[in-house]
């Protein structure tokens, strides 16, 4: 009997904790890297996936980010523009990188956060503290 009881209390810790867990993951600001194509002209073109599911609207959303280059050097610093995203959105965002191609990118890092600024105006720190990255694509990408 003591074990039954003891067995129903950890499983019902283990739901709990998992619940808050499944919670907490969806409380992010996630950004994609979901492809990297070589355009006509010898660029290359980013498309990213940025969901936001803060809770909270954002009227502005720009990151700072580095390109490095097959040797690990950094090639260029700039600042990638999400634009506003209200609660649950998801926007899909093309960057052109005109005068490097996509085979002499190895990773592209989040340096920073240029602005994040919720719909009232005023700063958010989630941006970054809240950030997920991931990549589809043979480039790395993270923070």
């Amino acid at each position: 009997m003591v074990f039954r009881t003891l067995s129903a209390v950890l499983l019902a810790a283990s739901v709990a904790a998992f619940g808050a867990a499944a919670q907490d993951a969806d409380a992010k600001f996630s950004l994609e890297l979901n492809n990297a194509a070589n355009t006509d002209t010898g660029g290359c073109r980013l498309t990213y996936v940025a969901t936001n599911r803060s809770g909270q609207d954002l009227a502005k959303t720009d990151y700072q980010v580095g390109v490095f280059n097959a040797e690990g050097v950094v090639t260029r610093i700039l600042v990638l523009g999400f634009g506003a995203l209200t609660n649950g959105k998801t926007r899909i965002v093309l960057f052109d990188l005109g005068d490097q191609s996509c085979t002499d990118i190895s990773r592209i890092i989040v340096n920073d956060v240029a602005e994040c600024t919720l719909a009232d105006g005023q700063p958010a720190d989630f941006c970054l503290t809240g950030l997920v990255t991931s990549s589809r694509t043979e480039v790395q990408f993270g923070i």
